[in-house]
C-alpha cells in the first residue's frame, strides 16, 4: 500500500539479521542505540552503576572495554547484573576475547587481523561460537593498517572498505557469519562515503558512528549530520553517538536522531519554538524543565510547547498534547489536536507533566490490551 506521505518514506537497505544476545540487529529489526562505559571495568560496582544509568536512558546494547585480565575477571559479574546485552571491546590481545566470551559477552568488538596468527583467529571464532557471541568488526580511519595507508596514501573511503572486507574474509574463512561492521572516521565526509561503499559490498548489518565526534554540542551536530545522512538513505542497523560526554547522553542523542527521522519513537518527542517577544511564558525554561521531568517516560508520545498563537494551534493539531501561550498568564491546552481547556502559569508545569503521564499510561494500557506479551520497543516486531 502506498504511503500518504511518500516524502517521509525511508527504504532501509536489505541486510541479514544477527542476534546480539536477545537483541536482533539488521533485517527488519528496529535500529538499536548503543553506548560505551568509561569507568574502569575492573571496578565492577562503578561500571554496573553506569550501565544502570545507560539502561534507564534506553540503551539497547552497551559496550565495555576489556583491556586487561582484571577487566575480564570483573566482566562476569557485570554481565550478570546488566539487563541489556554487553559487547566486550577487545584490542590486540586475543586472550581477552576468549575470557570475555566465557564471561558472558553477547558480542566481541575485535578486528581479526589485529590479533595475530590464523590460529588465534580460529580460537576466537571457536569461543564466539561456543558462547553464542556475535562479533563486531570495527574499522577506524585513525588506525588503518600500514599497508593500506601505503597503498592509498591516506585514509580514504576505499581504504576503509578494503580493510573491512579483509577482516570479514578472516571470519568467513572460519565459517563465522554472525558479524556486523563499522567503518568510522571523525571526518563526516569520509565516514559517510565509506559506509556508502561498504553498504553496496556486503549484506551484513552495519554499525554507524562518527568517531571522536567531539563534545556534547559539536559532537551531536557532527553525528546528526553523518549518522542522519546515512539513516535517511536507508543505511544502518545499529549506532553509537561518540561524544566527550557521559554515556547516557550518547543514548539520548542517538534516540533523538532516530526520532527525528521517524525510525524510533521511544519517549516524549517535544516540538517547541525558539521563543520571541510574543511568548506568553518562558518557553526555553519551560522546555528545559519539561524535558527533565518527563525523561522517565518511555512510551512514544508527542508534546508541543509554543509561546504564542502564531504557530501554536497548528503544531498542537499534530501532537498528542499541546500547550500554546496566551495573554495574562492564561494558556491553551490541546488534547489529541483539539482545543480542550486553559491553564494558568502558576500550575502550568505540574499540569502538563500530569497530562503527559496520564496519556502515557493510557497508551501503555492499550498496548498491553492489544498484546499482553508486549515488551520494550526494541523487542517488538515493528515500531
Amino acid at each position: 500500500m502506498s504511503s500518504i506521505r511518500p516524502w517521509r518514506n525511508i527504504e532501509r537497505r536489505k541486510s541479514r539479521q544477527i542476534m546480539v544476545g536477545k537483541v536482533p540487529v539488521g533485517g527488519d529489526a528496529p535500529i538499536t542505540v548503543q553506548t560505551m562505559t568509561n569507568t574502569p571495568t575492573s571496578d565492577a560496582k562503578a561500571t554496573i552503576d553506569q550501565i544502570r544509568r545507560c539502561e534507564d536512558a534506553g540503551a539497547d546494547l552497551i559496550r565495555v572495554s576489556c583491556p586487561d585480565v582484571e577487566s575480564t575477571a570483573a566482566f562476569r559479574e557485570i554481565a550478570r547484573a546488566a539487563t541489556v546485552p554487553l559487547i566486550a571491546d577487545i584490542h590486540f590481545h586475543y586472550k581477552r576475547a576468549l575470557e570475555a566470551a566465557d564471561a558472558g559477552a553477547a558480542c566481541l568488538r575485535i578486528n581479526p587481523g589485529n590479533i595475530g596468527s590464523d590460529d588465534r583467529v580460529a580460537e576466537v571464532v571457536r569461543a564466539a561460537k561456543a558462547n553464542g557471541c556475535a562479533i563486531r568488526i570495527g574499522v577506524n580511519a585513525g588506525s588503518l593498517e600500514r599497508d593500506l595507508l601505503e597503498k592509498y596514501g591516506e585514509p580514504c573511503p576505499e581504504a576503509l572498505v578494503e580493510s573491512a572486507l579483509d577482516h570479514i574474509k578472516l571470519l568467513q574463512d572460519h565459517d563465522f557469519h554472525e558479524y556486523k561492521v563499522a567503518v568510522k572516521a571523525s571526518d563526516v565526509f569520509l565516514a559517510v562515503a565509506a559506509y556508502q561503499g561498504l553498504s553496496e559490498a556486503v549484506d551484513c548489518p552495519l554499525h554507524l558512528g562518527i568517531t571522536e565526534a567531539g563534545g556534547l554540542i559539536g559532537g551531536t551536530v557532527k553525528s546528526a549530520l553523518g549518522i542522519g545522512n546515512l539513516l535517511w538513505a536507508g543505511i544502518g542497523d545499529t549506532l553509537r553517538v561518540s561524544l566527550s560526554a557521559e554515556p547516557e547522553e550518547e543514548v539520548r542523542v542517538g534516540f533523538e536522531i532516530l526520532k527525528a527521522l521517524g525510525l524510533r519513537t521511544r519517549g516524549v518527542r517535544v516540538v517547541s519554538c525558539p521563543s520571541c517577544a510574543r511568548q506568553g511564558f518562558d518557553v526555553i525554561r519551560t522546555v528545559e524543565a519539561l524535558e527533565k521531568r518527563l525523561s522517565h517516560i518511555k512510551t512514544p508520545i508527542s508534546l508541543s510547547v509554543l509561546g504564542c498563537v502564531v504557530n501554536g494551534p497548528g503544531e498542537a493539531r499534530e501532537t498528542d498534547i499541546g500547550l500554546t501561550g496566551g495573554g495574562n498568564g492564561k494558556h491553551m491546552v490541546y488534547l489529541s489536536g483539539v482545543t480542550d481547556h486553559h491553564v494558568q502559569s502558576d500550575n502550568m508545569l505540574d499540569h502538563i507533566v500530569s497530562l503527559v503521564e496520564a496519556k502515557a499510561a493510557e497508551i501503555e494500557a492499550q498496548m498491553t490490551d492489544a498484546d499482553p506479551l508486549v515488551q520494550e520497543p526494541i523487542t517488538q516486531a515493528a515500531e
